[in-house]
């Protein structure tokens, strides 16, 4: 048990990101704000310990709320976003609020939650802050000063503590120091807080990935920023990607520094419970959009291995929402989830006689259900691979509610008070559990100067080796 007082969720949802601060030992969640009724009152039911406000956090007065040590705080960030071809928002440097030039004053009003934090640090001075959005916060400000809003913000903050501060750049998951990763892509920036004087967080201990080096073995990834036009190493900003991202990961050897290496992570299939029904695409009274077909139909000619008269598959996912993706293999984590609705479907084969095991460690390969069931490791490690003579056999369904949240590392325990639309905006809105768990972790540590200790997790649960040090 650590001898540290207990934070605050500020715009705390549904609960995810006070699931994962619970995770780590002597942590106590004393207050949860929220405006919205449906995520208070799941908060509550799931959390009866803590107090709750449900309240407009740009109305609250801070005395209203205890001192902690720690504030959390995830401001909106649908108005920082470039979701759905929007260009970021900058309204309020053109025409203020009531302005009568056609700007969104509700954006404006949503990216003003930002201010909320500052306010807080005001009176309560916490020890540590954590602030949660999206990375395109990072180029809050007019047009022809990206970012300038931001920059200010940051020293706002900074000035009360007074704090340093480190902003980071963190793939949920890839947030993987205390536990396995989410199964769900969820991009974030986080901008960690302390005093100035104070002992400043080990990033290094809890912010490297798993992965798998070819000359090293397992090892813990270092980040690597590409040189761009938005981005470079002296001033990192985005989101994970090979092809397309920001940046990516690396051996911490320098002998390997030129080869980009894929952190290893849980798959999208270990969310979806395939004892659900679901119809075959020939078993549709009505067939599905011309879009949703065509996206189908790319997964099956990407992910299906010819075998005998049939095909072997794998379950994939189906995207349908916009973004630079149709599909994606049920290995990978599903992409981000988001408040709009649930916009993933799953394909899989299902034939009772032909299944396959997939084991998903190692160099294993598929094996018939009639063989043993290779080593079982503490984790789901196997999934089913089906047969399909044709594209019309594979079952299609879309997502439900509860998948989503175990992709979001929900506990399946966890409840959600509300409708169907409710649960999935609170859901689309969350943070995930396991980020929480890791940043709150790595600042309790911080604060309290006890050793927070990490389990031996390595991406699939066997102990690392050829571990390189950094």
């Amino acid at each position: 048990m650590y001898c540290v007082r207990h934070p605050d969720d500020l715009f705390c949802g549904a609960g995810g990101s006070t699931c994962g601060a619970l995770l780590v030992p002597g942590v106590r969640v004393v207050m949860a704000a929220n405006h919205s009724r449906h995520a208070i009152n799941t908060h509550q039911h799931n959390h009866p310990t803590t107090d709750h406000d449900c309240a407009d956090i740009s109305q609250v007065v801070p005395t209203r709320y205890p001192r902690t040590d720690i504030l959390w705080g995830s401001p909106e960030c649908t108005h920082h976003t470039r979701a759905s071809g929007r260009k970021r928002g900058h309204g309020e440097f053109t025409g203020g609020l009531l302005a009568t030039d056609g700007t969104d004053e509700a954006a404006i009003r949503s990216r003003a939650t930002m201010h909320d934090i500052a306010r807080f640090a005001e009176h309560h001075r916490y020890r540590a802050i954590i602030v949660e959005n999206v990375p395109d916060a990072r180029w809050w400000g007019p047009e022809e000063a990206p970012g300038f809003a931001f920059d200010n913000w940051v020293r706002s903050v900074a000035l009360w503590g007074p704090y340093e501060y480190r902003i980071i750049y963190l793939d949920s998951a890839h947030a993987q120091a205390a536990g396995p990763g989410s199964r769900s892509r969820r991009p974030r920036m986080y901008v960690v807080f302390w005093r100035k004087g104070e002992r400043a967080p080990d990033f290094d201990k809890w912010l490297r990935p798993y992965g798998l080096c070819p000359r090293h073995g397992r090892v813990r990834l270092m980040q690597q920023f590409k040189r761009t036009k938005v981005c470079s190493p002296e001033r990192p900003w985005g989101v994970y990607g090979v092809k397309t991202g920001q940046y990516t990961y690396r051996c911490p050897d320098r002998q390997c520094c030129d080869q980009d290496i894929e952190p290893r992570v849980r798959g999208a299939a270990e969310a979806i419970d395939f004892t659900l029904p679901a119809r075959t695409l020939a078993e549709r009274s009505r067939p599905l959009a011309a879009n949703t077909m065509r996206k189908i139909e790319a997964g099956w000619n990407q992910y299906r291995r010819a075998h005998g008269i049939g095909s072997v598959i794998e379950p994939y996912m189906v995207e349908l929402h916009g973004g630079g993706s149709s599909h994606r293999i049920g290995t990978q984590p599903m992409s981000t989830l988001t408040a709009g609705g649930l916009n993933h479907g799953v394909v899989y084969a299902d034939h009772p006689l032909v299944h396959d095991l997939l084991p998903y460690y190692g160099n294993s390969r598929t094996q018939p259900v009639t063989a043993p069931m290779p080593t079982l490791t503490t984790r789901d490690r196997h999934g089913l691979i089906g047969y399909a003579a044709a594209l019309d056999e594979c079952r299609y369904r879309m997502i439900i509610p509860r998948e989503a949240a175990r992709a979001m590392e929900f506990p399946d325990t966890f409840e959600f008070i509300g409708d169907r639309e409710q649960t999935i905006e609170m859901i689309g809105n969350a943070v995930t559990t396991n980020a929480a768990r890791d940043l709150v972790g790595m600042v309790v540590e911080a604060l309290t100067g006890e050793d927070v200790a990490l389990p031996a997790w390595s991406g699939d649960q066997q102990a690392p080796t050829g571990q390189v040090a950094a």
